[in-house]
């Protein structure tokens, strides 16, 4: 189990599951696969959805919950919990939202895949970490900090992105169920230190489900329960959950997820037939990350920090913003949501995400070793 909460081990999962993925659907038992995806599992007139929207509706669930625990942890008794320490790395995510954006939509221009603009915005947590992990030795602690909470911040933003423009046919009724049964439940979680703990464990679970069926029957992104969930659980049974729950999302939710959405047949075409939302994608994630994270934060640690010299260089911010530019998990599941009724260019974004984040990956991979190497040498070279 400790493997799988280690920050190198579980990244090299995820991409090996997603070049898994991308392996199948172009083999001669892709079409099989794919059906076996779209095969409708549920409770008929209650919830049923195929396959595929089970890992990314109902399990990845689970994921923005174990997120939203580390978010209330940061927000509360962590590296976000004032504005001091949020003014710096807020700026920089800022910047690595709008930049992205910018590129993807000056690529992009007036076509139908305009509508894929927040892809490029998130950040995977998961991923960077494990990066940062793999070639980061000797790296001063405040970058890990600082792409730490420029992270969680991208996830804010790609959990906004989703609950505003990817509710259909809202129901107000059942919203309002799905919130008090979030109540609810966060109430109870308050009550863990009575004898009847094992008792109450069983109700939160059923509570948990409750608030996710309310929530999807409303309209509003099944996914967005468990971010209410993990944000309303009193925080030391939720940090126990989130341990709990780790090996699990680590070793098989996000695998399982990064398998299903590159799960996609490469479009046999010249480059120049490429749907705009590819080269917006591609372009976006790796430069208009690295842009947008090391300038902003460069201007961020001049703010807050007031003529004082900055505890990272602007060589610091540009591996950081490399890093920021592997999207993955959360942009996949905004290429799913941005182009649902398009699988052509739902498949072409997908393929942008997937060429984005490695083109990001070994981007990071080249300057974090550098910049470990500098600071390495640096420490050296200090008398004693």
């Amino acid at each position: 189990m400790s493997l799988l909460r280690s920050a190198r081990f579980p990244a090299v999962m995820l991409l090996s599951a997603a070049a898994l993925g991308l392996i199948v659907a172009n083999s001669p038992i892709g079409s099989a696969v794919d059906a076996a995806k779209h095969t409708y599992l549920g409770i008929p007139g209650v919830v049923e959805m195929t396959l595929g929207h089970w890992v990314q509706d109902g399990l990845l669930a689970v994921f923005f919950f174990v997120v939203a625990v580390e978010l209330q942890f940061e927000l509360t008794a962590g590296e976000l919990n004032s504005a001091r320490k949020a003014l710096q790395p807020a700026i920089a995510a800022a910047g690595g939202v709008v930049t992205p954006i910018a590129v993807f939509l000056l690529v992009a221009g007036s076509s139908d895949a305009s509508r894929g603009w927040p892809i490029p915005t998130a950040t995977d947590i998961a991923f960077a970490l494990g990066v940062l992990a793999v070639f980061g030795r000797g790296l001063p602690s405040g970058i890990r900090i600082f792409l730490l909470a420029l992270a969680i911040l991208d996830d804010i933003v790609g959990i906004v992105f989703i609950a505003v423009l990817f509710t259909s046919d809202l129901n107000l009724g059942l919203l309002a169920l799905a919130a008090l049964t979030v109540v609810i439940f966060g109430v109870l979680s308050r009550r863990m230190d009575t004898p009847a703990r094992p008792l109450l464990i069983g109700v939160l679970v059923a509570l948990g489900i409750l608030a996710w069926v309310l929530t999807y029957l409303s309209g509003v992104h099944a996914t967005l329960a468990g971010v209410a969930l993990g944000l309303a659980m009193a925080q030391q049974p939720a940090l126990r959950a989130r341990h709990s729950l780790e090996p699990w999302v680590n070793g098989l939710i996000l695998p399982l997820f990064a398998f299903s959405a590159a799960l996609v047949v490469i479009p046999q075409v010249t480059p120049t037939q490429l749907s705009p939302a590819f080269w917006g994608i591609l372009l976006a994630l790796p430069v208009g990350k690295m842009i947008g994270i090391s300038v902003a934060g460069w201007l961020s640690l001049r703010i807050g920090n007031r003529g004082v010299a900055p505890h990272l260089s602007f060589a610091d911010l540009l591996a950081a913003g490399a890093l920021g530019g592997i999207g993955f998990t959360v942009s996949l599941l905004l290429s799913e949501l941005a182009f649902a009724d398009e699988p052509l260019l739902r498949d072409e974004a997908t393929l942008g995400v997937l060429g984005g984040s490695m083109i990001s990956l070994v981007l990071a991979g080249v300057l974090v070793s550098l910049r470990a190497r500098h600071h390495r040498h640096q420490a050296i070279e200090v008398p004693r």
